[in-house]
């Protein structure tokens, strides 16, 4: 039963991965928000670089990554859930509910510990936003991270199930509020009520620093709204927004692979860092 899980666990990942990848790509192409600034061959030879390194590198460190460890905590009742009798799907409620905001939560300590900001501005050093932007972060933030969700999954107790839909959540929702794609005012407004939305991300990734430092969510919205850090809009709109950080800007730098590999190690500390502020 675990070793069917853990192989449809790697088969569903990656067709939600490549199905919602080539939605959102198709998208940008037939409907855009804005227009890009830095060659797409350019930036997608860097994001889609580091993406297939991370992965290489979490199945090497991390072989079963939090699916596994849901399973090793449900047969020796680790974790708080595994603790109580709740019916399944309200385990999945509680789980996934939780998850998203821990990931809310190691969202804002990167923009808080000026150490992690080093790495997160991998993320963030993006000159344009689209598709690959979402997945496009340095291999010791990505470890970091992954340390984090198993520490999260071993005190929570989270069900395997809980924790696979909570993952191919994260990484469709990224790919979709991540990108350059044109949805109507009056559709945003309602959906953003639910989800995260490509305007209401694209805020936190201005170069403007108070908007950097907002709407710190992935997946679901109510975590700005419930700790204050919710920006409905940039002032200059979408389209005039600029998108990428003050520093560095040379394409040379945060659009290549060795660049983005190199950017924590090089860089100063700026105002960015919430506690610099």
């Amino acid at each position: 039963m675990e070793q069917t899980l853990l192989e449809q666990e790697k088969v569903i990942r990656l067709s939600f991965f490549f199905g919602i990848f080539a939605l959102v790509a198709i998208w940008e192409i037939t409907a855009p928000r804005r227009k890009l600034s830095i060659s797409k061959g350019m930036r997608w030879s860097a994001n889609l670089g580091v993406v297939v390194l991370n992965t290489i590198l979490l199945r090497l460190l991390f072989p079963t990554a939090a699916v596994g460890l849901a399973l090793v905590g449900e047969e020796r009742s680790w974790g708080l859930l595994n603790n109580f009798e709740i019916s399944p799907w309200l385990g999945v409620i509680i789980g996934v509910g939780f998850m998203d905001f821990a990931i809310y939560a190691q969202h804002v300590m990167f923009h808080s510990v000026p150490t992690l900001w080093r790495l997160h501005k991998v993320h963030h050093a993006d000159l344009d936003y689209d598709v690959t932007t979402g997945a496009r972060f340095h291999p010791i933030e990505i470890i970091l991270s992954m340390v984090i969700k198993l520490g999260v999954v071993l005190s929570l107790g989270p069900s395997a199930q809980a924790v696979l839909i909570f993952e191919v959540l994260l990484n469709a929702m990224a790919m979709f509020n991540h990108g350059n794609i044109y949805l109507p005012i009056e559709i945003d407004k309602r959906l953003r009520l639910f989800v995260v939305t490509p305007d209401m991300h694209r805020v936190h990734h201005s170069v403007h620093a108070p908007l950097t430092n907002s709407n710190f969510g992935f997946n679901l919205p109510w975590w700005d709204r419930i700790m204050g850090t919710y920006t409905a809009q940039p002032l200059t709109g979408h389209e005039e927004m600029d998108i990428g950080l003050n520093e560095p800007r040379e394409p040379k730098l945060v659009s290549t692979l060795p660049g983005l590999l190199k950017l924590p190690f090089i860089s100063h500390l700026d105002k960015y860092t919430i506690n610099r502020r």
